[in-house]
Formats: structure tokens, sequence, C-alpha cells
């Protein structure tokens, strides 16, 4: 059983990043079958993103408890808020109605 005192914070923020690394994990997993069953750049992108929020989530509840240093927890964060940025914009750029990748998926009908 973790200790209190070794909670850097309150008990209650160590439950709130558990609850987002549950929360996101089942997320994660759930577009993992989503992205094996379609095969698509789009599922495999989504699942890149959520992957993306699930670490982040690890690293929080990492540094709470003191494991993960403070100048590393905002590296790793701020690294992956830009990388979960990029995808998502990646994502809606390139597939999006219109653009070039919608149009050669259109050719090919």
């Amino acid at each position: 059983m973790l200790h209190p005192a070794a909670v850097e914070g309150s008990v209650t923020l160590l439950g709130l990043i558990l609850a987002a690394v549950v929360g996101t994990g089942v997320l994660f997993v759930v577009s993992l079958v989503a992205y094996r069953r379609r095969r698509t750049a789009q599922y495999l992108l989504v699942s890149l993103a959520i992957a993306g929020l699930f670490v982040r989530s690890v690293v929080g509840t990492g540094t709470v408890l003191g494991v993960v240093p403070m100048p590393i927890h905002h590296l790793v964060s701020h690294s992956l808020d830009v990388f979960i940025a990029g995808i998502v914009l990646y994502a809606v750029y390139v597939h999006a109605p219109g653009s070039l990748a919608g149009s050669v998926a259109e050719d090919r009908d």
C-alpha cells in the first residue's frame, strides 16, 4: 500500500491521475483493436495520439509519486503535447475531404 507521505501533492491528485491512466489505457486498447480491424492510416494516427495521452498520464503518475523529476516531467509532457497536436493536425490535413490523399483514394474507386 502506498503511504500518503510518499505522494508529492495530494492523494486526490494521485487518484485523478490514476483515473486518467486507466481511462487513456482503455482508450488506447480500444484504438488498437479498431486499427487492427481497419488497418488504415487514420486509425493508426488515432492510436498514436491516444498512446501519447496514455504515456503522458503515466509520466504524471510517476511525478506525483516522486519517481519522475519535475524537469523530466515537463520535458516529456510538453514534447508529447507537440507530438499529439502534430499527429492530430496531420491526420486532419491529409485525410480531410478534398485533400490530396482523399483524391487519390477516390481515383482508385
